[in-house]
Parts: C-alpha cells; structure tokens; sequence
C-alpha cells in the first residue's frame, strides 16, 4: 500500500437564504450556479456531503473511504477504536449575509437516542466582520423553561439572548445546549463533530422564495436548551506570532492559532492523532517529506497521523487554525 501524505479536498457548497458571496470575493472559490453561498465543507465525512481528496493518487476517493483504507494510521489508533470509519471532524467556512435562526445543537446522548449519530459541539474563528456586526452566544438574562416558551410564544425570544459585538480575530466556543445565531456580515471558520443535527428555534418569521417559512424544533430544543447564563462566552487566548498559542481545548477537538510571518516546523510524531490545517487567511507551501503542497486562504489540509516533520513557509502575514485531537 502506497504511503499517505497530507491531503487536500474538493469542497462542498451549500445554498442558504442568509448566504451571500464572500466564500466568492473573499476566499476565491467558485459556487457556480448558486445564486448565493453560506456555507462551504472544505472537510466533511458527513453521509452525504463528503469531501473528496483532490491531490496524489487518493484522488477521488471520499473522506471516510479512506478512513476504511488506512484506519490508525490516517486517524490514529485510539481515534479510529472510537469513531470507525466516519471521521469525527467537520471543517466550514461560512458567510453570514442575514441573520441565521436562533437555534441549540443536542449533545451525543440526546443525539444518540433520537438520530443515532453524535451531537454537535463546534467553535467559531471570526475571519471578517463588518462594522457593528453582531452574533448570539447563550442567554443574556436568567429564564427558566417555562419563562423561556413564553418569550418565544410572544416573538420576544431576543430579550432573553446575549448579544455580543465581534471582530476578525474573535473566537467562541459553543457546546452542545448553547443558544446562538450569526448575525450578518460575518465570515468565519466552523470547526465542530461530524454531526448535522440543528433544532431550529426561531427564524426570524421569515420566508423563502416560494413564500414558505423553515421548519422549526420547538419542542425537541427544550430537552436540549442549557439555559445557564455565563459570565464571559468569548474566549480570550494569546497572539504570539510564530508561536502555537492554544484557542480551544474540549473532548471533541483541539484547537491552536499560528500567526506566521516566518517558517516554522512540526513535530506530530508523538501525537496519536490526524492534524487539519483550515487557512483563515493569507497563504503557505506545506513540506513533508518529499511532497511539498501550496495551501490558499479558504483551503484546508488533513495530515495523517503517521505523519512526522512538517514544514510551514508562510507566504506572507499567514493564520492557520490548527486542529486535531487527543483521546484519554
């Protein structure tokens, strides 16, 4: 069996009401006919919706295909004992040009017993914001259940929410259970579980072109809703430049921030698990080994597991998300 080596992947794009066309003028990518786009999968193993490689002999080949084929050594051992075939982490960039619905992901037991698959924990990497631009993360004002479904009966649901004021650079984390919204004018990295399962909970009484509203989930988002007020809901972390400063650390994924302006090296020989490259902006040539890779802002690259040494040459002022994960 050939070696594997980092791989880059076709990426998948998604019509949204609320979209708009900086995935087009921003990132540079092409969603052809589609008269907007708000979301686009640069790596997903969802049923489905899977990215195919794009590089190397592997091309052509599904994500999760190559999960089957290569097990630990794409995945890492511990990894693929938990997940399987299916790779646990979905990679998207999306353009909020409207309000996206309030809306509350479940966590893996709730997910489990209704849909048989995980739940949904992700965090936001704010790329762009435009002046004032504003999202939703948690509630702002201590509701109990029955509080809450009277705000919502009574259309006032944003008196309960919190309402926060974001620019590039910002980042939140959002479990399972937390409330939350994009507000427009925002472009940003979504790292979250492989998992598409969104309760929709108020939309804005919105409609779509054939004059129909959206679906909504009111009930099933009540088991699902934690409606603890936090203190703080932006997470804060360091900005040392050319240095791996830690943006997010949970059971489902980690997360570390690179600002570049200079080459630097990895070493993940010790690390038990695939590493993801998403490029939130400028651009670098990847080395590893003899492969040497060219990785554009709105791109992202999986390393496997097996990897070592890896080379990082910024072309210019360059950010990376840098993900992966460590499994007890």
């Amino acid at each position: 069996m050939k070696n594997l080596y980092p791989l880059k992947f076709s990426p998948v794009y998604k019509d949204k009401i609320w979209g708009g066309q900086k995935i087009k003028t921003v990132l540079g990518k092409d969603f052809g006919p589609l008269p907007n786009c708000g979301e686009v999968w640069v790596l997903s193993g969802v049923e489905g919706n899977q990215t195919p490689i794009e590089n190397g002999f592997l091309a052509g080949n599904e994500l999760n295909e190559i999960v089957e084929i290569y097990m630990g050594d794409l995945v890492g051992d511990k990894i693929f004992q938990k997940f399987g075939n299916e790779f646990p982490i979905l990679i998207k960039f999306i353009d909020a040009n409207d309000w996206l619905s309030i809306q509350v992901h479940p966590d893996d037991k709730l997910a489990l017993k209704r849909h048989g698959s995980l739940g949904k924990t992700e965090m936001w990497y704010i790329m762009d914001a435009e002046k004032d631009a504003e999202l939703i993360s948690g509630f702002g004002k201590k509701v109990d259940k029955d509080g809450y479904k009277e705000h919502l009966k009574n259309k006032a649901l944003k008196d309960i929410m919190n309402f926060e004021k974001v620019e590039k650079g910002d980042v939140y984390y959002i479990p399972a259970g937390r409330v939350h919204a994009l507000g427009p004018g925002i472009l940003l990295a979504e790292i979250q579980q492989t998992s598409d399962v969104t309760y929709r909970i108020y939309d804005w009484d919105r409609i779509d072109a054939t004059g129909m509203t959206r679906e909504l989930h009111t009930e099933e988002a009540l088991d699902a809703l934690d409606f603890e007020v936090k203190g703080k809901y932006k997470t804060e972390y360091d900005r040392k430049k050319n240095q791996t400063n830690k943006l997010v650390e949970s059971p489902y994924f980690i997360t570390n921030i690179l600002q570049l302006d200079q080459p630097i090296s990895k070493d993940y020989s010790e690390l038990d698990s695939f590493v993801v490259y998403v490029c939130t902006e400028g651009a670098f040539k990847l080395t590893y080994e003899d492969e040497q890779l060219e990785v554009m802002v709105g791109e992202s690259i999986l390393i496997p597991a097996i990897a070592g040494s890896i080379g990082i040459f910024p072309k210019s002022k360059t950010t990376i998300l840098e993900v992966y994960m460590i499994m007890e």
